[in-house]
């Protein structure tokens, strides 16, 4: 299945990031002042574009893109970067696919990524930068300072938005419990587990381009993504008036996802993804939750099983209220699992009203 363009580049990234040997290449030929145009691929599109050149099919080394790199033309390697196939290559893309580069090197190199659909690399001597072009997008590469300084501070971002994010999910599990769930409860927890995702995203490609600069960071990542509990999609399938479906929750997650910022900040705008009408009165409207959230914190449950409980009872409320042999009236459910649901379900409530009243 071929990657999307976001896709390719983190797969490309990760090839050129700190501590690989391609980036100790390109970092010797920026020392060097030369400049060069490296092409991560080789296939028959290639091949037609391609005039001249030397073949070499040797295995990569920097020292040997270095000194290839000394030769007017492009360097061809494959998709690994592990060969190099051909050096001192003319390359001749299509001049009608459209560009908004001005060098020729990088005019070149925007025009083969986009008809070939490889990476392409372009050192520039005089501007002393390496681009990278994939699909269409044009990536500038920086030194691991001012990357790992932003990094930080999306970090530092990231522990706020998971402290608040926490806060209110406990809050809304305490509410399900009191049957006292408003859409404004429902929207905020969707809007801060959005905003936590977009900046784990953000953090999690700074880790992938640090890379063996980025240790610290990945660690001190990873222990904040710990424990994030169910995502929006078992929020969606809660509230959602559209229904449970998988498609149709699928499609309100893609649009809450394609929401701007400031469509992020406006809660009555994310109140729409659950099909309720944008207003100041819609929010406080109480709602009623399916009870799939809640049965996924109880993580010997499987999907199916919570899936079937649901179905039978219709709701939480209903769930919260069953006994062990309502609950084994369920196809599937046997009395140990029927336990497990009854005990983890009143450790869930007490648990979350703890924490909302003390």
């Amino acid at each position: 299945m071929p990657k999307s363009p976001e896709e390719a580049l983190r797969t490309t990234l990760a090839r050129v990031a700190p501590g690989t040997q391609l980036r100790d290449g390109l970092e010797r030929i920026l020392r060097g002042r030369t400049g060069a145009l490296i092409v991560l691929g080789s296939d028959r599109t290639v091949e037609s574009i391609s005039s001249g050149g030397f073949d070499i099919n040797i295995d990569f080394s920097p020292t040997r893109l270095r000194e290839l790199a000394k030769m007017d033309g492009a360097i061809l390697c494959d998709r690994d970067a592990s060969n190099i196939l051909k050096a001192a290559v003319q390359l001749v893309p299509d001049h009608s696919i459209d560009t908004q580069e001005s060098g020729t090197r990088h005019r070149t190199a925007e025009r083969v990524a986009i008809q070939t659909g490889f990476p392409v690399i372009s050192v520039s001597q005089s501007m002393h930068i390496i681009a990278i072009y994939v699909q269409g997008i044009r990536h500038v590469l920086e030194g691991s300072e001012p990357v790992l300084a932003r990094a930080n501070q999306a970090l530092a971002t990231l522990e706020r938005y998971r402290n608040r994010l926490d806060q209110v999910t406990s809050t809304l599990s305490a509410l399900e419990i009191e049957a006292t769930v408003t859409v404004r409860d429902v929207a905020v927890v969707l809007q801060r587990q959005e905003m936590v995702r977009r900046i784990s995203e953000e953090i999690d490609q700074y880790v992938l381009e640090l890379g063996v600069d980025g240790r610290l960071l990945a660690l001190q990542f990873d222990e904040l993504s710990a424990g994030l509990g169910p995502g929006s999609d078992l929020l969606l399938k809660d509230y959602s008036e559209a229904g449970t479906e998988t498609e149709h929750v699928a499609a309100s997650l893609a649009q809450l996802r394609s929401f701007s910022s400031n469509d992020m900040i406006d809660l009555s705008r994310i109140s729409t993804i659950l099909g309720f009408t944008p207003g100041t009165d819609s929010l406080e409207a109480v709602v009623h939750p399916q009870g799939f959230r809640l049965l996924a914190n109880i993580k010997s449950v499987p999907r199916a099983v919570a899936d079937r409980l649901v179905a039978s009872f219709g709701g939480l409320q209903h769930l919260m209220a069953a006994n062990i042999d309502d609950l084994m009236a369920v196809d599937g459910i046997g009395e140990q699992r029927a336990r497990t649901v009854r005990e983890g379900l009143s450790r869930i409530a007490e648990s979350s009203l703890l924490d909302r009243y003390m």
